[in-house]
């Protein structure tokens, strides 16, 4: 198992990044933060996960642990494979999506192509107590609800897709009361 690599980048392709390790190009499939953290420095580290199948093997790269263990435990859930557990962690950092799983936001995973409804529904199903039992993960509540969630469903309000409404969100400063993020998520659409 190949569980981390330490090298200089030195090409990218469409879905990731080629780290030259001692010599040995390593091609990745990788999160937008391996992308970020081998491009930022003459030595990138980056964490790694191998998935092997009959008739290929592929490595994944992610920017920390975190990262790679969510995406370990995506892969656990039935319909979940390497690409479509690699979109999801690509799609917001991991702590907002373990919030998101403790919290049954089933919508928050809705808005991943690629993820429809009931896996959505799934993910949030299967991980809720597993994510729980391993540690507390810290929610910012306002009357019970997360501040992402009440920002996100203020803008499905106001006429946005869940996809929209989660990219719009994606921009603004996620430690924010839900009204300032709902106010500058349009002022960046307008």
């Amino acid at each position: 198992m190949i569980s981390r690599l330490r090298g200089q980048l030195v090409g990218r392709t469409p879905e990731g990044i080629v780290l030259d390790v001692n010599g040995v190009g390593y091609q990745l499939a990788a999160t937008p933060g391996a992308v970020r953290a081998a491009e930022s420095g003459s030595q990138a580290v980056v964490e790694t996960y191998l998935h092997v199948r009959e008739d290929t093997l592929q490595l994944y790269g992610f920017a920390d642990a975190a990262e790679r263990q969510l995406f370990l435990h995506l892969l656990t859930v039935a319909g979940i494979g390497p690409k479509v557990a690699l979109a999801i962690v690509s799609g917001a950092p991991a702590a907002e999506l373990r919030r998101a799983i403790v919290l049954q936001d089933a919508a928050r995973f809705q808005a991943v192509p690629g993820v429809g409804k009931k896996t959505a529904e799934r993910i949030v199903l299967e991980l809720k107590e597993k994510l729980g039992a391993e540690e507390p993960v810290p929610i910012s509540t306002a009357g019970g609800t997360s501040v992402h969630v009440t920002a996100r469903d203020a803008l499905v309000e106001l006429g946005y897709s869940v996809l929209e409404a989660e990219q719009a969100l994606a921009a603004v400063d996620p430690d924010l009361p839900a009204e300032e993020r709902v106010r500058l998520a349009l002022r960046q659409a307008a």
